[in-house]
């Protein structure tokens, strides 16, 4: 599994990708996170507020910071 975090470092992206990691360490999840801070990069996702969040390629939130329960339900369904 590939998760990739979009965001340029603001406080609200930084929170979002510790929550990521702390779920998929917690649960045991194999994946790949990092983190995209290349606005050019970012916008390639048609996303225009951060932080957002991409699984295998496909954008499952934007604009806000999912709960890890929310991170979850994402990564295991």
């Amino acid at each position: 599994m590939e998760i990739k975090i979009l965001g340029t470092g603001c406080p609200n992206c930084l929170t979002l990708e510790k929550r990521v990691r702390k779920v998929v360490a917690q649960n045991e999840i194999q994946a790949d996170v990092t983190k995209v801070d290349d606005i050019v990069d970012i916008m390639s996702y048609d996303i225009m507020s951060t932080p957002g969040l991409v699984i295998d390629e496909k954008v499952v939130s934007k604009g806000r910071i999912p709960s890890e329960d929310e991170i979850k339900e994402f990564l295991t369904n």
